[in-house]
């Protein structure tokens, strides 16, 4: 089961890709009512699965509500926490189970570095009936029980010895060298992103072509206050806005900057700018679209660590082109 304020790829995933490769079914939920997991879950419900902070939307999950849920029906809850990073939110110490990361964003800091991760909070007991693959004899592994052998690492050794050897999901070597540099500095650039985002959200807010600006950092935002629990640092550097002029607007607003970069990435040391509904959501339905907060009025932005003055300027010069 997983939360439909996704990034875009993820629900094609869950929705078109899991089921062609592995048969896997979701149900997908809206995660602003914790409740809604616990109405849709049933026998046959192995995992919840939400962003901690949502990708373009900027949902904030309510990650220890969510988390009883899963508690309550024996579940391991996992938690992409990409956008939010662990400088800004620790889902682990809220209940998740699983934590994943596309390593890509903000971790490697660069956007050049291709990679992801998967952390184990090593405390979900897998032997409860619900995994054989780990409570289970292994043929491959002349019958050896994961749970059983190694307990609480069961998720981890089973995905070195199952998962990197059937799968392949293995990190490119120079890859791994250039995120784990560019981890060090992620304090540091994570204060900038989320202090040079909120004076462009403040900005953006009293602009007259912008209809409404979505950062969890602004006192008005329907998720201020999960974001005051959850991310105690800042809202982080990716949010959203709606232009009154709608979709063909959209598209000139990313045509007109000069500053910021066109790009589907985020979490990059430069402003990034895309147009949701044109780009990576445009395969969604009408229906997708509004459910994953990428309507054609929208406008995602990854603020970098440039002057904030000069993002402002970009920002103003663009949308001045508009009329």
């Amino acid at each position: 089961m997983a939360s439909k304020k996704l990034y875009g790829g993820s629900l094609n995933q869950f929705a078109n890709s899991f089921p062609r490769a592995f048969g896997w079914k979701v149900t997908f939920v809206d995660p602003d009512d914790p409740e809604n997991f616990r109405k849709a879950i049933t026998p046959r419900t192995k995992a919840l699965f939400i962003e901690s902070l949502a990708n373009p939307g900027g949902v904030v999950c309510d990650i220890r509500a969510i988390a009883d849920v899963a508690d309550a029906a024996g579940i391991p809850l996992i938690v992409d926490n990409t956008m939010a990073t662990p400088y800004l939110c620790r889902p682990i110490e809220h209940g998740a189970t699983l934590v994943v990361h596309s390593t890509t964003k903000f971790l490697s800091g660069h956007g050049n570095s291709v990679g992801g991760i998967v952390i184990d909070s090593g405390k979900f007991d897998w032997r409860n009936g619900k995994f054989p693959a780990l409570s289970e004899p292994e043929p491959g592994y002349h019958g050896l029980r994961f749970a059983d052998t190694f307990g609480h690492l069961a998720f981890t050794i089973h995905g070195h010895a199952i998962g990197l050897r059937d799968l392949g999901p293995s990190m490119a070597p120079l890859n791994a060298f250039l995120t784990i540099a560019g981890v060090e500095t992620l304090a540091l650039r994570m204060e900038r992103h989320c202090a040079n985002a909120k004076a462009v959200a403040e900005f953006l807010k009293g602009h007259p072509a912008v209809a409404w600006v979505n950062y969890a950092g602004l006192p008005d935002s329907p998720y201020h206050a999960l974001a005051k629990r959850y991310l105690p640092n800042g809202a982080g550097a990716v949010f959203t806005f709606g232009l009154k002029g709608g979709y063909e607007e959209g598209v000139r607003m990313v045509e007109s900057v000069e500053l910021f970069s066109h790009l589907a990435n985020i979490g990059d040391t430069r402003s990034l700018i895309i147009h949701p509904a044109s780009t990576t959501h445009r395969q969604l339905s009408p229906e997708g679209l509004k459910a994953a907060g990428a309507t054609p009025d929208v406008i995602r932005i990854s603020v970098g660590l440039e002057s904030v003055d000069d993002i402002i300027a970009d920002l103003d010069r663009a949308l001045n082109k508009l009329g």
